[in-house]
C-alpha cells in the first residue's frame, strides 16, 4: 500500500510562525524603547519647557481696568460717573468653534447685526493672548441668568461685571465735558496699548479728550488660575489698578442748564465766565445730542440721524463755531484805536446815515440806522448806540495793522484758552492772510467792513467772552479754563498761549465800560429795554451780524428771507457794573437782532449774582 504525503510542512510553518514572532517582539521592543526615550525627552530633558507651558496653559495674566476718575461741577455735584455693567464677552483662545458659539449666544440672547459686527471688528485688532473681546454689554438681569444656565454649553464665554460710565444730565453738557467711546485702531497706535489693557474706551471730546490721561488711571493686573475648561479656579496673585483722578471744574450746573434752557429749540451758544479767575461757569452749545448712546456704542442709524442733521448737533459752536461779530467787535477796535491814537473821546464823526469812501466815493456804506443817529457822533454815543458811520471812518484812519495787532491783544484770532481742547482760532485777518488766502490785495473797503465785525474777521463765542473778560480787567490777560481742581497733581499738557496786553490809561478803561452801561441803561443804547427794571447795572454791546451782503439799494426785510439766511445775533456783557463777577457770552444762529439776546444774559446775570456763588 502507497504511503500518504501531507501537504502540510508543519516545520516550515513552526519556524516562519517564530520568525515573525521574534520580529513581531522586536518592533514592540523598539516601539516601547521609542517611547521611553520620547518619555525620557519630554520628562527629563524638556522638562522645563514643558513645565513652563503647562503653568502657561493654567495660569493666565488677567488685565484689571483703573476705575476712570470723576467729574464734578464747582458745587459737587457728579457730571460724569462710573455705573455697574454687566458685559458678555469671549476669550478665543478657549472657544473650539467660534460660529457655533456665536449661534448658541444668539439662540439665548438677542444680538443684533451692529454687534456683532461689532465684535469681529475687535477681535481683528492686536491683543494679549486671552484677552476677552466683548460681544454685548449692559446685560439685563433676566439677559445675565439665560446666560448662567447654559454655561456648560457656552466654553470660553463669560460675564465679566465692570463699570460704565454715565453722564447723568445728558445732553446737557455733552460739548463741554464730552463723552468716551470706543477706542478705534488710529487712536491705540497714538497711545501706550498698555496703559488701556483691559478697557474699550477713551475720552472722545471735551473734558473726557483734553484730560484722558488723568482721568484714565494706570491698569493693574492678577494671576489666575484655570481648569481645562478655562474657568477661574483661583487668584493668586493681584497687583491693584491705580484709579483715575477726581476732577472739578468751575462750571456751575444750575448755570448750565438754565443756559440750556434759554436756549432750547435754537442754534447758538452761551458762555459764562468768572472774571476773577478765568473759570468758564457755563458753556452751552445747542441742539445737542445724549452723550450716553456713544458709550456703549451707537448704532450706524442713530449715528446718521444726527450727523445729517441740518442742525449740526455734534459742533460746538462755543469752541468751533465761527461767526462775524458784527457790532461787539466795536468796543475793543475803540480801545485798539485810543491805545494806537487814531481816536479819541472827543473826535466827531459826522453822520448822515450813511459813508462815502475817501478813496473810492464809489464805495458808500450805509448806518444800520436810516438818517443816522445825529448830526455829529462821538465815541461814547457810537458805543452805545452802535453807530456804524463812527466805526466805517475810524477804521479807515486806523489802517489794518494797527487793527489787527489790537484785536491780537484781546485774544482773536488765537488760541488762547487753557484747557478748551479743540478750539478752533477763527480769523484776524492781515494783508499777508488774504494774499495767501484769496489771492489778492488788501482794500480800504475791507477795513471799513472790519470796523462793524464783517467782512473777513470770524470769531467764537469763548473768544469773545475772553475779550470781554480781558476789557473787564482793563487789558490783564485772564487765562480761560474749565478744571479748578483735582484730586492729584494733573499731567495732561495745557496751553499757556498768552497774547501781549493792551496798554492803556484806566480812564478809558472806565470811559468804554460806562459806554456799555448805558448800552442797557440808557434811553439811546441798543438793549435799554433789557436793563429795565434790573436790581444790579449791568453792561454790554449788542451785534447783528448779517449772513449775505445787500445790493446798495436792497431793504433787509427778515420776513421775506429763509430763516437759515437771516442776520446772526450777538451779545456780551458782564455784571454787576462795579465790580463784575460773571461775563457773558450769547450767540444765536439766524437769531436776527443782538438786542433779543440781551434777556437771555440778563437772566445768566441775575441767576449768578443773586443766589451768589454757593460754594
Amino acid at each position: 500500500m502507497a504511503e500518504t504525503q501531507s501537504i502540510k510542512d508543519r516545520a516550515g510553518e513552526k519556524s516562519l510562525f517564530f520568525g515573525r514572532m521574534l520580529f513581531a517582539v522586536f518592533v514592540i521592543f523598539l516601539l516601547v524603547g521609542a517611547l521611553l526615550a520620547r518619555m525620557f525627552y519630554l520628562q527629563i530633558v524638556q522638562h522645563d519647557v514643558y513645565a513652563t507651558l503647562s503653568t502657561e496653559n493654567r495660569v493666565q495674566v488677567e488685565p484689571l481696568n483703573p476705575t476712570r476718575g470723576l467729574i464734578y461741577d464747582r458745587n459737587g455735584v457728579l457730571l460724569a460717573e462710573n455705573v455697574p455693567s454687566h458685559n458678555l464677552q469671549l476669550v478665543l483662545e478657549r472657544v473650539k468653534n467660534l460660529d457655533d458659539t456665536l449661534a448658541t449666544i444668539r439662540a439665548i440672547l438677542p444680538i443684533s447685526d451692529y454687534e456683532e459686527d461689532r465684535f469681529r471688528t475687535r477681535i481683528e485688532r492686536k491683543r494679549r493672548p486671552y484677552e476677552p473681546v466683548v460681544l454685548k454689554e449692559n446685560l439685563s438681569e433676566e439677559e445675565i441668568s439665560r446666560v448662567a444656565v447654559n454655561r456648560f454649553f457656552l466654553t470660553g464665554v463669560e460675564i465679566n461685571a465692570t463699570l460704565s460710565r454715565r453722564y447723568p444730565f445728558g445732553s446737557s453738557f455733552a460739548h463741554v465735558v464730552g463723552y468716551v467711546g470706543k477706542i478705534n485702531e488710529t487712536e491705540m497706535k497714538a497711545n501706550d496699548p498698555t496703559q488701556y489693557a483691559g478697557t474699550y474706551h477713551i475720552g472722545k471730546t471735551g473734558v473726557e479728550k483734553t484730560y484722558e490721561r488723568d482721568l484714565l488711571g494706570t491698569p493693574g493686573s492678577q494671576l489666575i488660575e484655570t481648569n481645562a475648561q478655562g474657568r477661574v479656579l483661583r487668584v493668586l496673585e493681584k497687583n491693584m489698578p491705580t484709579p483715575g483722578i477726581d476732577l472739578t471744574l468751575y462750571l456751575d450746573s444750575e448755570l448750565q442748564l438754565l443756559a440750556e434752557s434759554l436756549m432750547t429749540d435754537t442754534r447758538g451758544a452761551v458762555v459764562a465766565m468768572d472774571p476773577k479767575t478765568g473759570g468758564i461757569l457755563a458753556m452751552v452749545s445747542t441742539p445737542g445730542f445724549d452723550p450716553n448712546a456713544f458709550v456703549t456704542g451707537i448704532s450706524n442709524d442713530d449715528y446718521a440721524v444726527l450727523r445729517d442733521s441740518r442742525d449740526v448737533p455734534f459742533l460746538n459752536r462755543a469752541t468751533r463755531g465761527l461767526y462775524p461779530p458784527a457790532s461787539t467787535i466795536k468796543p475793543f477796535l475803540a480801545l485798539g484805536a485810543l491805545a494806537a491814537k487814531a481816536t479819541t473821546w472827543n473826535y466827531k464823526v459826522p453822520d448822515p446815515g450813511f459813508y462815502i469812501l475817501p478813496t473810492d466815493e464809489t464805495i458808500k456804506k450805509r448806518d444800520w440806522k436810516e438818517g443816522g443817529h445825529a448830526n455829529f457822533v462821538d465815541l461814547m454815543d457810537a458805543i452805545i448806540e452802535s453807530c456804524d458811520t463812527y466805526f466805517y471812518d475810524l477804521a479807515f484812519r486806523m489802517k489794518l495793522e494797527a487793527m489787527h495787532d489790537s484785536l491780537e491783544k484781546f485774544g482773536f484770532g488765537m488760541n488762547t484758552t487753557l484747557d478748551v481742547g479743540n478750539m478752533r482760532t477763527g480769523i484776524n485777518p492781515s494783508r499777508d492772510w488774504k494774499k495767501a488766502r484769496h489771492g489778492f490785495s488788501w482794500f480800504a473797503g475791507d477795513s471799513v467792513n472790519l470796523g462793524i465785525g464783517q467782512g473777513y474777521i470770524l470769531v467764537n463765542p469763548v473768544q469773545m467772552a475772553v475779550a470781554t473778560t480781558t476789557l473787564v480787567n482793563n487789558g490783564e490777560w485772564i487765562v480761560p479754563k474749565l478744571v479748578d481742581t483735582a484730586s492729584a497733581p494733573i499731567r495732561s499738557a495745557l496751553n499757556d498761549n498768552i497774547p501781549e496786553s493792551l496798554k492803556l490809561p484806566k480812564s478809558d478803561w472806565d470811559k468804554m465800560k460806562r459806554a456799555m452801561r448805558d448800552v442797557l441803561h440808557s434811553s439811546k443804547g441798543t438793549a435799554r429795554g433789557t436793563g429795565y427794571g434790573s436790581k444790579f447795572l449791568m453792561a454790554g454791546k449788542t451785534g447783528t451780524a448779517q449772513t449775505f451782503s445787500l445790493g446798495a439799494d436792497e431793504v433787509y426785510e427778515a420776513a421775506d428771507i429763509d430763516e437759515r439766511l437771516r442776520d446772526h445775533g450777538w451779545f456780551t456783557g458782564f455784571a454787576p457794573y462795579e465790580d463784575p463777577s460773571i461775563v457773558v457770552t450769547v450767540f444765536m444762529e439766524n437769531g436776527e437782532h443782538g438786542s433779543a439776546m440781551a434777556p437771555i444774559a440778563r437772566q445768566m446775570f441775575e441767576s449768578w449774582i443773586l443766589r451768589g456763588d454757593k460754594r
